[in-house]
């Protein structure tokens, strides 16, 4: 019985499959060895240390329910003096709702002062956020505050060129099942193997990561 040869086309998009699978395999390792150890509790976090809140979609003036919840970890790290300070890192442009000063209201309602709140306005995406706050904020330890299924990823960029980092996991009690499923998926098959393509590319020719900050040594804090 003679076995049927794959066509052209066939064949081809079986070499795709493949190399997809083979970074999505090799992006979910190099996320898991740089994480591993760094994800801790609130309780393990040192005391005096600085929070860096990933932001998310705000809507009306309120954040998210994503953001805050990453938020309320943020508030009960300083209530308890594990973090004195907080850097909301997010898109601060009017057209996605000005995260960075939603955040900045939220944590301020809760009782954080404003002299402990530094805002990056320019921390368009995991990557930004974590090189502007060694090169803008001069940080050179952090306390990585976002959801799980984000920490690790985060983790691992941080390490690669922005502060020395940990991470804790913000609980989200009101987020919906079916959407953190979604999100999970999101990370394992495209977050994570854009992220290595991202750090591999970088290798050849740094983007620029500059931008506006409000609250770095030079712009001066906001509200102080």
């Amino acid at each position: 019985m003679r076995t049927r040869r794959l066509g052209p086309l066939a064949r081809l998009i079986l070499l795709g499959v493949i190399l997809g699978e083979g970074v999505v395999a090799a992006s979910a390792t190099w996320v898991y060895f740089a994480a591993r150890t760094r994800v801790v509790s609130a309780d393990e976090v040192p005391r005096g240390s600085t929070a860096l809140v990933l932001g998310s979609k705000v809507s009306g003036g309120e954040p998210g329910v994503y953001v805050r919840a990453r938020l309320d970890t943020a508030v009960a790290l300083y209530r308890t003096g594990r973090v004195t300070r907080i850097v909301n890192s997010g898109n601060g442009s009017s057209r996605y709702g000005s995260e960075t000063e939603v955040m900045r209201a939220y944590l301020q309602r809760a009782g954080v002062g404003s002299s402990a709140i530094l805002d990056d306005p320019a921390g368009y995406d995991t990557e930004r956020s974590c090189v502007r706050a060694r090169s803008e904020f001069g940080l050179s330890t952090v306390v990585l505050v976002t959801q799980g299924f984000h920490l690790d990823r985060a983790i691992a960029l941080c390490r690669l060129d922005g502060p020395d980092p940990i991470g804790v996991a913000a609980p989200c009690p009101d987020c919906a099942w079916w959407s953190i499923a979604r999100n999970h998926l999101r990370e394992a098959l495209l977050a994570r193997p854009r992220a290595l393509l991202s750090t591999v590319l970088s290798w050849f020719g740094r983007r620029s990561v500059r931008g506006p900050a409000e609250g770095s040594a030079a712009a001066g804090v906001r509200g102080r």
